[in-house]
This record gives C-alpha cells, sequence and structure tokens, in this order.
C-alpha cells in the first residue's frame, strides 16, 4: 500500500493482511481517482468519511493532503488496530478519527455531514446497491459533497438520480454521486 501524494507521498505501508476481508484499491485505480479529485475539491478544507475503510488506504491518502477531519469507520478488528498504528507512526493521531462499527449502524445513527465520503464495500455485499441511497437520505453528503462507491462491474448506479460520473480501472469501478 503506498500514499501517493502530499507530504507522505510516496511512502509504503505493509498491512498484515493474510486473511483480512479487505481489498486494498490498486495503486493504479487509486492515482486515478486522486488525479480526479485533486482537480475537484480542496483537501485541507474537506472533512472526509471513509466507509469499510479496510487499512486506511483513503485516509492517509487525504491526511497527507492536508486534510484535519478525517473519520474512519470498520468493523474488523485487525484493520482497526493496523490503522491505529499507522497514524501514530504518521503522527496523524489528531486528525484522524478510528471508529469500530458496523458500517450500516453508522450510517444511520451519524448525525455530521461530510465534505467527500469514500465507500468500499466488500464487492459481494449483496446490500451494495442501497448504499448511496441510505448514505444521501442519512443526510450524511454535506451541500456541494461528493460521494463516491469503489465497486465491480456486477454493480450499476447510473440510474440512480444523484449518480454523476463512473470510471473504470481494469476491474475496479468508482461511481461518483452528488
Amino acid at each position: 500500500m503506498r500514499i501517493i501524494g502530499g507530504k507522505f507521498g510516496r511512502r509504503r505501508f505493509n498491512p498484515p493482511a493474510n486473511n483480512w476481508p479487505t481489498r486494498p484499491t490498486t495503486d493504479y485505480a487509486k492515482e486515478a481517482l486522486y488525479n480526479i479529485l485533486q482537480n475537484r475539491i480542496d483537501f485541507e478544507e474537506t472533512k472526509m468519511l471513509d466507509l469499510f475503510g479496510g487499512t486506511g488506504n483513503h485516509c492517509y491518502e487525504f491526511v497527507s493532503r492536508g486534510s484535519t477531519d478525517v473519520t474512519y469507520v470498520e468493523s474488523f478488528g485487525k484493520c482497526i488496530a493496523f490503522v491505529r498504528k499507522t497514524a501514530k507512526e504518521l503522527d496523524v493521531e489528531n486528525n484522524l478519527t478510528v471508529l469500530k462499527s458496523d458500517v450500516f449502524r453508522f450510517i444511520k445513527s451519524a448525525d455530521e455531514q461530510y465534505d467527500f465520503i469514500f465507500a468500499d464495500p466488500p464487492y459481494h455485499l449483496k446490500t451494495l446497491n442501497q448504499l448511496p441511497d441510505l448514505i444521501l437520505d442519512n443526510g450524511l453528503l454535506a451541500t456541494d459533497g461528493i460521494l463516491v462507491i469503489e465497486h465491480d462491474q456486477q454493480n450499476s448506479f447510473e440510474e440512480h438520480k444523484r449518480f454523476v460520473d463512473v470510471r473504470k480501472y481494469g476491474g475496479c469501478m468508482f461511481s461518483f454521486f452528488e
């Protein structure tokens, strides 16, 4: 896992991912996504939410690029321990809130809004198609905010009323909502 840009750019981390229920975004797809985002958002002013946070890959990228308000939500304990350890190594614990929670419970109970939400659920998740509505209908996305959901070709969100774009990188797809 590599941080692409910002003050920690090019730093590599090796999560002990044996038997982890994670699938980190490939460097190729991640770099393409952040090339899009750097032209659309001001990282330093962005309040970011990472759902199904896994290894924390996207949290580190946002903090590295200047974001000071990042929230990570994950239910797998080993991922959470790794993210806390890495945040300590990078000395960014004050910029990153780490929450152990079922993502769907978090969505239903959250009372904050975020400028950017990234969701990287398991591709085989049966309720993946419901995710945009759950996030948007529960008011998590701020006005003028961006929601990105990572998924594979088995899912399509192009008919969703708030869908704006999709980008494909190998087997990985990013759907954008506003």
